[in-house]
């Protein structure tokens, strides 16, 4: 099969599979904090298996590459915590949406730690999604959907976002270091950092809790996980962006079909101006042509 096809597809069920999740977290009737120790132990048990498969395990690390590492998996396992506890506040759509402002948290971060330089049509998408926040916040609670807590909830999914953010800087302290190994020390530092908290005592009880929780750790994020290295391994940039849009799009779908959330007009407009926004950001999309290539073609005449 041609690289490309392979990848979009890769591409295409990592982005489907990720887009379910949700469904998933709020049908598991678990605490939130147990459901992400349980996706870190399982995900930690399918991925040392690839890892070790890849002959990844020998070596990989010295210890300030396994410090890094395993600082972003502090901040992905906060990232997890703060995106499942949205769901049940403000809805899996609102979350999702809201959770996709991340890009421009990346853009924050550069251009804070890095001195990256904050170009005019990244301002434009920066006021474009501030704008989507702002018509999804004024909302009406209610709107949400059942949520129990609507604007904690959208501040929740800010914070989620701002701690993927935070862990992909550091990710790109560890280039030539295997994702999978990466994502691995992630998700075992998760599972130190919640074995206290986790309500071992009392364990799930049926067959359909431990089947919800054992596809969290084992599809949405072990398969998950190496279908998605593996498209971005053999994708442009470009279109590795675009197909990543599928994941909001799957999860507001999921919402509705499963819960029968329906979005209030203006935050059907917020989530979609992010959504356009995150877009144009991670595709290079630009309102204007460059000054340089209107006084080329001018020259050419």
């Amino acid at each position: 099969m041609d690289k490309k096809v392979s990848g979009t597809i890769e591409m295409t069920a990592a982005m489907v599979i990720s887009g379910t999740i949700g469904w998933f977290v709020v049908v598991s009737g678990q605490p939130v904090l147990d459901v992400v120790f349980w996706r870190c132990v399982f995900g930690a048990a399918t991925l040392l298996a690839v890892c070790a498969a890849l002959g990844l395990l020998r070596g990989a690390f010295n210890w300030r590459l396994l410090g890094l590492a395993a600082l972003g998996g502090v901040a992905i396992v906060l990232n997890w915590l703060l995106l499942f506890g949205s769901y049940s506040r403000a809805s899996i759509a609102i979350s999702t949406a809201v959770y996709n402002t991340q890009p421009f948290m990346l853009v924050a971060l550069g251009a804070v730690f890095f001195s990256e330089r904050l170009t005019v049509a990244k301002l434009t998408w920066l006021a474009l999604a501030f704008i989507g926040m702002l018509l999804i916040v004024q909302a009406k609670p209610e709107a949400a959907g059942g949520g129990s807590n609507y604007f904690a909830g959208i501040v929740m999914a800010l914070g989620a976002a701002f701690c993927y953010a935070v862990a992909a800087i550091i990710t790109k302290k560890l280039a030539g270091t295997a994702p999978h190994l990466i994502a691995l020390v992630q998700v075992c530092v998760g599972i130190l950092m919640l074995a206290p908290f986790a309500h071992l005592s009392a364990l799930p009880a049926g067959v359909h809790a431990w089947s919800i929780l054992l596809t969290v750790g084992v599809v949405h994020t072990g398969l998950m996980y190496i279908l998605l290295y593996g498209a971005i391994q053999k994708l442009p940039t470009h279109l590795t962006g675009s197909l990543s849009f599928i994941y909001p799009i799957v999860a507001i779908l999921v919402d509705y079909l499963a819960f029968g959330h329906r979005l209030q007009l203006s935050q059907l407009l917020g989530a979609a101006a992010i959504l356009v926004a995150a877009a144009g950001m991670n595709l290079g999309w630009s309102l204007w042509k460059p000054k340089l290539q209107v006084e080329d073609a001018d020259s050419l005449r």
